[in-house]
C-alpha cells in the first residue's frame, strides 16, 4: 500500500475521471455479467469499475503496468475507507458543491465532443442521466479528498528530513532538468480612441440589421467577422449555462435577458464589443451565437503605454518601486496580476524555454538575471494588443536534481511521501475496524495482503 499511495491523490483524481467518463461505444460488445469484488463496511467495489478505470487510463494514454487491476481495486478500495470515515466524522461536502463539478465536466465533455447531442449520442444517455450518474462517484471522491486532507493536514518536514530524503535517492535516478526560468510580466492593454471603440459599435449595429432583415444569416456574418477564435469556425455559437464562472458576468447576463430568436443590441465587456443571440434555452442551458469586435488600437496608444512603462521600468531600475507593487498598480493582464506577475507553468513558477512565447522568447535573448526589459509591444493569444515588460527572476543551466537549485521541488516530494506514510499509518489502524471483503480472484495481489490480514483481524475479535 505504501508504494501505491505515494501519488494517492492522482490515483484519486483517475478513479473519479473514470467513474464520470462517458461510456464510450457501449453498444458495441456483449454485456459481460458484473460482480462485486470487493467490499469495504457498506461500501461495493464492482468488478466494472475495475474494468471501466483501465480502460479509461488506456483512453488517456496511461502506461498500464502488469497488475494494474490490483493497484487499482487497492485505490478503490482505500477511497471506500476514506469515504467511510468522511461519513462518520461528518466531513461538509454539500450537493451545491457536487452539482457545481458535475456541471463542469459535463461542459468539458461537450467541449470535448463539440455539443451536447454529440455528446449524448456517443455516451448513450441524456445529459439528466449523465448527470445522475456522476453524482456518487464524485461525492465519494470530493469526500476521501476530504477525509485524506484531514488525516495530513499536520503533517510538517524538516530541512533535516529533507536532507535524509535526498540522500537515500540513488544518483542515478535524480531527476534531470532542463534550463529552466522563473518570469514576471508587467502588461498594460492600451485603450482603444473613442473613435475606434465607435467603429466597432457601429458595425456591429450594421450586422444586427442585415441579419434581422434577412440579408444575411448570422452563421455566416459570425464566420467571416467575428474575432473570437474560440467560436470563428462555429457560427459564434457556445453551449453556456448560467452559472459558469468562466465567462464574462456581462456577457452571461446579457445572454439570459435574451428570448428565443432574439439578438441583443451590441454592448461592451472587457474584451471588446459584442452582439448576442439565443438560439434555443432550457432552465439554465442554452445555446447562443456572438459576434466579437475588438476596437484597434493604434501607433499612438501603443507609443504612449510604451511612455508610460518606461518610467515604471526606470523606478523598478532605481529600487524606489518592488516588482510586486508595479504588476499590483499597473498591470492589467488577469493571467499573471494575482502570481505577483509571476507566469505559471506545469512545475509552478520554473518555466522551460519550450513554455514561453516566441516573442518573449527573443526578448530574454540579451536579458541577464535580475534585469528588466524596455517595454515591448506584443499581441496575446487572444490577439488582442499590449505592452510589457518582462523580469527575469531567475535562470538555471541543464542540471540534476540538487539541493541549492531544487530543493522546494525535493521537499515537496519528501513532505508527500511522510504524508502518504502517516496515510498508510491511518489505513493499517482503520482497516480492522470495517468489514472487509476481498473476492479470492484477488486475495493473492500483494498489494491486497493489508486488507486480506486486516479483515482477518476482524473476524476475529
Amino acid at each position: 500500500m505504501k508504494k501505491n499511495y505515494l501519488l494517492n491523490l492522482i490515483a484519486m483524481l483517475i478513479v473519479g475521471t473514470a467513474m464520470a467518463q462517458p461510456p464510450v461505444a457501449t453498444q458495441t460488445k456483449k454485456v459481460i455479467a458484473d460482480k462485486i469484488i470487493a467490499v469495504v463496511g457498506d461500501k461495493i467495489v464492482l468488478k466494472s469499475d475495475i474494468e471501466n478505470s483501465l480502460a479509461d487510463m488506456q483512453r488517456q494514454g496511461v502506461e498500464i503496468p502488469e497488475n494494474a487491476a490490483c493497484l487499482t481495486l487497492e485505490q478503490a478500495m482505500g477511497i471506500k475507507a476514506l469515504v467511510l470515515q468522511a461519513e462518520k466524522d461528518s466531513l461538509p461536502v454539500t450537493d451545491e458543491d457536487i452539482e457545481t463539478d458535475i456541471d463542469n465536466r459535463i461542459r468539458n465533455y461537450i467541449n470535448q465532443f463539440g455539443s451536447t447531442s454529440e455528446l449524448e449520442r456517443i455516451a448513450g444517455k441524456s445529459v439528466y442521466q449523465l448527470k445522475e450518474d456522476f453524482k456518487e462517484g464524485i461525492r465519494d471522491q470530493k469526500l476521501s479528498q476530504a477525509m485524506r486532507n484531514k488525516v495530513v493536514q499536520d503533517i510538517r518536514i524538516t530541512p533535516k528530513e529533507v536532507q535524509e530524503y535526498f540522500n537515500k535517492i540513488p544518483t542515478d535516478s535524480l531527476f534531470l532538468y532542463e534550463s529552466e526560468v522563473e518570469i514576471g510580466q508587467i502588461v498594460i492593454f492600451p485603450k482603444a480612441s473613442r473613435d475606434a471603440e465607435e467603429y466597432a459599435f457601429q458595425q456591429l449595429k450594421e450586422y444586427k440589421d442585415l441579419i434581422e432583415s434577412g440579408k444575411k444569416d448570422f452563421c455566416t456574418i459570425a464566420n467571416n467577422y467575428t474575432e473570437d477564435p474560440g467560436s470563428k469556425d462555429k457560427c459564434g455559437q457556445y453551449e453556456i449555462n448560467r452559472s459558469q464562472k468562466n465567462l464574462d458576468p456581462t456577457w452571461l447576463s446579457k445572454a439570459f435577458s435574451l428570448k428565443e430568436g432574439q439578438i441583443s443590441t451590441p454592448f461592451k465587456t472587457k474584451f471588446g464589443y459584442h452582439i448576442l443571440q439565443m438560439v434555443s434555452r432550457s432552465g439554465d442551458d442554452a445555446i447562443v451565437r456572438h459576434i466579437l469586435k475588438v476596437p484597434q488600437v493604434t501607433k499612438i496608444e501603443i507609443k504612449e503605454t510604451q511612455e508610460r512603462l518606461d518610467s515604471v521600468r526606470s523606478k523598478l531600475i532605481a529600487g524606489t518601486m518592488s516588482f510586486g507593487e508595479a504588476v499590483s498598480k499597473y498591470s492589467n493582464d488577469d493571467a499573471s496580476k494575482f502570481t505577483a506577475g509571476m507566469l505559471q507553468g506545469r512545475d509552478g513558477s520554473f518555466l522551460t524555454i519550450d513554455q514561453l512565447d516566441k516573442d518573449m522568447v527573443v526578448m530574454l535573448k540579451d536579458l541577464k538575471v535580475g534585469q528588466y526589459s524596455q517595454p515591448v509591444e506584443y499581441t496575446d493569444e487572444t490577439g488582442k494588443k499590449g505592452v510589457r515588460i518582462v523580469y527575469l527572476k531567475t535562470k538555471t543551466e541543464p542540471h540534476r536534481e540538487n539541493m541549492k537549485d531544487d530543493y522546494n521541488r525535493i521537499s515537496q516530494r519528501a513532505l508527500e511521501e511522510k504524508r502518504n506514510d502517516a496515510l498508510d499509518a491511518w489505513f493499517i489502524k482503520k482497516i480492522p475496524t470495517y468489514f472487509i471483503m476481498v473476492d479470492d480472484e484477488f486475495k493473492s495481489c500483494p498489494e491486497m495482503q493489508k486488507w486480506v490480514a486486516g479483515s482477518n483481524t476482524a473476524s476475529n475479535k
